[in-house]
């Protein structure tokens, strides 16, 4: 333990000062995720509603994703750090604000600006770890910015659920939602204090040659984060609809549920390099996997007998079975995916990656509305999602195999 955390104090400071700003941006970010579908409900928003109005945050993700990651290839980053800690705090207030008024372009726009907003520290800050840190410095630097998700999903999740918890009328989705936004703006303070100077890569070619990458190998690896990421964007945003409203949890019940599983995800993301080492990828990846496809299915299937009182808890088990197992497999599959892509496919596959992910949560989004207006249930829908994560996790098993005998070559 104590040689790891030696391995965090070798961090620069202006890495360690980014990494704190991204921690504020996610913290808006994991707020918002567990209790906006539930403040648009509030106010009158459908399910189908909700899904329609969330799916533009991915949509300002997905428009900006590629050419910021062609722009920055020779271009100073740190002030772009600036959009991200005013842009995600501000327009996230701006959706608070549309939404108690029912102010539908405003809403629109500013899911829209929000995601993008978002992209100008989720692109930049692994290129700008590289640029200007020790390379000794860079797996920790990594980890770090990685697991901001987590820890803002357990510090938001906490403290949304204590302050409901104390006085669910004074802090209701629409106040803790706002407070969360102001306390985001923190992040422009540790962005300010960063003094770094940044050498920029040499100009490697005057104009993009799309001729020099393997296309055939790219569509190949990226093809189970493509189902796996259609089928997530049908379940992830909307669990906390499905135990408000299949369940009849409250919201600050569901905020603790979700921290916790938050904390399980980072203790478990802390083990994979020990999962890895003592099974291998051809077995951790199937068998977590598996395993997170199976919880899924025993956490859904309980709409059947939500009548009965044990549902509740066998739905929260299995739920927090579910988020550690499939976010243990990231990290293994991301690997393997740039490994057999090889060298020249890398930066084109990892933006590829991310538009894909925000891409096709804004599709599932579309199509969860459209399954939501035709009277699908929770399970159903959830099932679907099931479904594309076979045929995905059967994909990276290919993919890990092919891959060993590649290295054994």
């Amino acid at each position: 333990m104590l040689s790891l955390l030696s391995e965090y104090r070798k961090i620069p400071r202006h890495i360690f000062y980014v990494i704190v700003a991204e921690f504020f941006v996610q913290l808006v970010n994991s707020s918002f995720l567990a209790i906006q579908p539930l403040f648009m409900q509030n106010n009158g928003y459908t399910d189908a509603q909700s899904a329609g109005y969330i799916g533009y945050r991915f949509l300002g993700v997905l428009v900006l994703a590629l050419p910021l990651g062609f722009y920055i290839r020779n271009k100073k980053i740190k002030n772009l750090f600036y959009l991200a800690g005013f842009g995600v705090p501000l327009f996230a207030m701006a959706i608070v604000y549309a939404t108690a008024y029912h102010i539908d372009w405003m809403v629109y726009s500013s899911q829209l600006l929000w995601g993008a907003s978002f992209t100008f520290i989720q692109i930049p800050i692994l290129p700008f770890i590289f640029r200007t840190s020790p390379k000794e410095t860079h797996i920790a630097s990594i980890t770090l910015s990685y697991s901001t998700w987590s820890f803002a999903s357990i510090c938001g999740g906490l403290l949304i659920g204590l302050l409901n918890h104390y006085d669910n009328k004074l802090f209701n989705e629409e106040y803790l939602l706002i407070l969360m936004s102001a306390i985001g703006l923190a992040g422009i303070f540790f962005i300010a204090r960063m003094v770094v100077k940044e050498e920029l890569p040499e100009q490697t070619a005057a104009k993009l040659n799309f001729a020099d990458h393997d296309w055939g190998r790219i569509a190949k690896v990226l093809g189970p984060t493509f189902l796996i990421a259609i089928g997530a964007g049908f379940t992830i945003p909307f669990l906390n609809l499905f135990f408000v409203n299949v369940h009849n949890m409250t919201t600050s019940e569901y905020s603790f549920i979700y921290s916790l599983s938050a904390i399980l995800v980072a203790f478990g993301s802390m083990s994979v390099p020990f999962i890895k080492k003592r099974w291998g990828y051809h077995k951790a990846v199937p068998f977590t996997q598996s395993m997170a496809i199976v919880a899924l299915v025993a956490m859904s299937t309980t709409q059947y007998y939500n009548h009965l009182g044990i549902a509740v808890y066998i739905a929260v088990i299995f739920f927090l079975l579910r988020q550690p197992l499939m976010n243990m497999a990231g990290p293994m599959t991301t690997d393997v995916v740039m490994g057999y892509a090889g060298p020249k496919n890398r930066e084109m596959v990892s933006a590829l990656t991310m538009a894909i992910w925000s891409g096709s949560w804004f599709v599932s989004s579309r199509i969860f509305e459209v399954l939501r207006e035709l009277n699908f249930t929770y399970v159903s829908i959830f099932l679907i999602t099931a479904s594309l994560y076979v045929v995905g996790v059967a994909w990276y098993y290919i993919l890990v195999k092919e891959h060993q005998r590649m290295k054994e070559i």
